[in-house]
């Protein structure tokens, strides 16, 4: 059984930290310039930070609860409550998305043009550029641990950068064009972009809750491995699925059964070990079941 490392949940901890942290600066940030400018773009970018602030907690507690070890009442670890998390900012995500596409209809149909744009592209320019560093920060993290909680949280940053992107633009065609009517506009696009990716986070929760199969590449790669062992025959009845952080393999190897349990035994751990080598953090179950001569 793996476990994670004790500098591996420390870093993963801190890109949560630094993730709150950040989402709690933009929030403000932006907050001040769409006071001034009233921009629906720069809303819309205030709304998302807001999301982002709130996914990033709840993915904060979720990991300290997920990093916990297995205990006698949840002996696969708490790793699934990650997914829980992930459905709760997806409906918060959705709902928030719904109010700011109503926000912007209400501006299309009521004029209203947009006021000190140089104030919310300093404002843009200083949110990216935090953005940037965090993403920079958390693709260290994920490719050191392969959390996927930092990866699903990096999604929503990753998101900022485009939408912040599309803020700029809104806000240059007021400043140097009058095209007013572009930033109720792009507001709607942020919107609906908003509502598509609480649509995928809800469909990755819930593909790990339902102990959803890796997909077929993966698991013709874990077939592979093991049945590159000599002494193994073949493998059947193989299951996989995630929790957190972790990958759970169950499946049966067919064996001789000349072979003594000692023998047998030995061989099991050996493909163990093997598998555990390309996926560090999985848990492999295996029965021994002997071949019929």
């Amino acid at each position: 059984m793996s476990q994670i490392s004790v500098p591996d949940a420390r870093i993963i901890r801190l890109a949560t930290y630094a993730s709150v942290a950040v989402a709690a600066t933009l929030i403000g940030l932006k907050f001040f310039a769409w006071w001034y400018t009233r921009s629906v773009s720069l809303q819309a970018s205030l709304i998302d930070s807001l999301l982002d602030a709130f996914a990033s907690l709840i993915n904060m507690i979720a990991v300290y609860h997920a990093l916990k070890p297995a205990d006698a009442e949840h002996r696969f670890g708490h790793g699934k409550i990650e997914s829980l998390a992930a459905l709760a900012q997806a409906l918060c995500i959705g709902g928030s998305s719904l109010w700011l596409l109503h926000e912007a209809r209400e501006r299309l149909v009521a004029y209203e043009p947009v006021e000190s744009t140089s104030l919310g592209l300093i404002v843009i320019g200083i949110a990216m550029v935090l953005t940037l560093l965090l993403t920079t920060y958390q693709k260290y993290v994920i490719t050191k641990t392969g959390s996927t909680a930092i990866a699903a949280d990096r999604i929503h940053y990753q998101s900022d950068l485009l939408i912040n992107s599309a803020v700029i633009v809104s806000l240059l065609c007021a400043e140097f064009f009058q095209w007013e009517m572009i930033d109720p506009i792009f507001g709607v696009l942020i919107g609906l972009y908003i509502l598509w990716l609480a649509w995928q986070i809800t469909l990755q929760a819930f593909n790990v809750l339902m102990d959803r199969e890796l997909d077929d590449e993966e698991r013709k790669k874990i077939l592979s491995i093991i049945k590159s062992h000599p002494e193994v025959i073949d493998v059947r009845d193989l299951r996989t699925r995630t929790s957190g952080l972790q990958q759970f393999f169950q499946l049966h190897l067919v064996m001789n059964p000349d072979l003594s349990l000692r023998q047998a035994d030995r061989v099991a751990e050996d493909v163990e070990k093997e598998v555990m080598k390309a996926y560090p953090k999985s848990q492999v179950m295996i029965r021994l079941v002997p071949v019929v001569k």
